[in-house]
């Protein structure tokens, strides 16, 4: 997926971009459902890792150096482990995934407003070019001299041919 690419508006082809606007918006919007779901997957994941390594502390609190179980102890070891670290990584880094596929739909929706709002300013003849009046007497001078001109020419040739 090319968040980048996908939310640019082509205003030459609204269009296109109105038919394209509804499928890149489901594209988007599953994508956040999925990493919402790995999100809370992951979020288990860590919870699972949290109470294993708690029941273990507390059965085998030698195998980690420890001389009195309390909770700040037990939770301050389970923080230490390596597995433990990773798994929080791991999480944080899905987050922030989610995160950014939540941003990218709220930029869809933001991309439907301004579709909405380049159609409207389209249809008022926003981006039409400067209209200006037409000089009828100018324009009908302009043609005689053209017609003059042009008879001339012919009158050129005729003679040539005639000589």
């Amino acid at each position: 997926m090319n968040y980048e690419r996908d939310i640019i508006i082509d205003d030459s082809a609204l269009d296109v971009e109105w038919l394209e606007q509804p499928t890149l918006m489901l594209k988007y919007s599953k994508h956040e459902a999925f990493l919402e779901k790995e999100r809370d997957l992951k979020k288990i994941e860590l919870d699972l890792k949290k109470a294993e390594l708690d029941k273990d502390i507390r059965t085998n609190p030698d195998d980690y150096d420890i001389v009195k179980i309390t909770e700040s102890v037990v939770t301050n070891t389970i923080l230490m482990q390596k597995d433990y670290q990773q798994l929080e990584k791991e999480y944080l880094e899905t987050v922030y995934e989610y995160n950014v596929a939540k941003v990218a739909v709220r930029a869809f929706s933001q991309r439907k407003d301004a579709l909405e709002n380049l159609v409207r300013l389209h249809g008022q003849q926003y981006f039409a070019g400067p209209k200006i009046p037409r000089d009828l007497s100018k324009e009908r001078a302009n043609r005689e001299t053209q017609t003059k001109q042009n008879n001339e020419k012919v009158k050129i040739r005729k003679r040539k041919q005639n000589v």
